[in-house]
């Protein structure tokens, strides 16, 4: 964990409402959410004297620190967060980042955002390493292509406030130009989020898509401006027809322009769009296997979609591994880490 939890939590609370059209987007999720809430919901006033009784003891209670913030959604612990300020007079973020530590700490950290405030931190924290690789910006196409238009808008704003520039003034620093097209137009997107389908849209869109794999030109502009401004559906529609057309998926194809970097993120965004669970499900399998896990990418996976589809990831990955999802975190973690994963993946209250 870095003093970058310090600055958020000091500078998050701007523009509240600004956030609440996309904190409600999880809470229409629930049948795809593994987050499991009590019958009775304490009040934020007893949930933060709860808190403060476990930070307060001799050792800090992990255990019921889980139990509380593990089993709340986005608006219930925004409310947390707001009423343990007010009573204790000191931030809930700084409290459990000076009592908690590893990857429980961070992950635990990470949850108790409001997950626009969370994604503008990812997307911030990914700007910084992305001259390490460009694995690192797949965080910000997971955010433009798996995420609802009313969340993406909230990310852009809650950025705004936590870090004084835009995330495309962002992109535009630290990313190569080449990148840069794709990721600045992907996050400026508003993508309509109705299930309209034009077919005839999506067949002329397909030749367009081949037309630039053919002639090796992904950094078209008609590349660009399909995947970044139609809606799911179309998009999904329009993948299908080139598959039905060409005879491959679009993505297979796309290996023969040998465009380096930004084939590789390209993929990541037809991943996303055409399904965001199994994207999720094969990122997991991707942090678990080898001789050392990725726990930033599990933590990532678990704590980003447990409010949105984590139930539809783990289907997705039960049916491509034959194995359980919860048996891979159960096998790669421990301690506290492994609880609180679990209690997002649905452990009993």
């Amino acid at each position: 964990m870095s003093g970058l939890f310090g600055q958020l939590s000091n500078k998050s609370g701007r523009k509240k409402s600004d956030l609440d059209e996309a904190v409600s987007f999880s809470e229409h999720n629930k049948g795809m959410a593994t987050l499991t809430l009590p019958d009775i919901v304490p009040s934020p006033a007893h949930d933060s004297e709860a808190l403060k009784k476990a930070f307060d003891g001799l050792a800090t209670d992990e255990k019921a620190v889980i139990r509380i913030l593990g089993h709340r959604n986005a608006r219930q612990r925004r409310k947390i967060r707001e009423t343990y300020q007010k009573l204790y007079n000191e931030s809930l973020i700084d409290r459990l980042f000076s009592e908690l530590s590893g990857e429980f700490g961070k992950a635990i950290i990470l949850w108790t955002f409001d997950p626009p405030e969370r994604d503008a931190k990812l997307a911030h924290d990914a700007l910084k390493m992305c001259k390490k690789g460009v694995k690192h910006l797949k965080i910000i196409v997971e955010i433009s292509c798996a995420s609802s238009p009313h969340h993406l808008m909230a990310v852009r704003q809650a950025y705004t406030s936590l870090f004084d520039c835009s995330l495309e003034e962002d992109i535009a620093s630290n990313v190569s130009p080449r990148l840069r097209k794709l990721l600045v137009g992907l996050v400026s997107s508003y993508r309509y989020d109705k299930e309209v389908v034009d077919l005839v849209v999506a067949n002329l869109e397909a030749s367009k898509l081949h037309e630039a794999i053919k002639t090796k030109q992904l950094d078209h502009d008609h590349v660009e401006w399909i995947l970044s401004t139609r809606n799911f559906y179309q998009l999904r529609a329009t993948f299908e027809s080139y598959k039905k057309t060409h005879g491959n998926p679009i993505e297979q194809d796309m290996k023969t322009c040998r465009s380096g970097n930004l084939e590789t993120l390209l993929k990541v965004v037809i991943s996303c769009l055409e399904s965001p669970e199994k994207y999720f499900a094969k990122f997991i399998k991707d942090s678990v296997v080898g001789l050392r896990i990725d726990e930033d990418s599990l933590t990532r996976a678990i704590v980003t979609r447990a409010e949105i589809d984590l139930m539809k990831v783990r289907e997705q990955y039960q049916k491509l591994y034959k194995t359980r999802l919860d048996d891979a975190v159960v096998d790669d973690t421990s301690g506290d880490y492994k609880n609180f994963l679990m209690t997002l993946l649905g452990a009993p209250i």
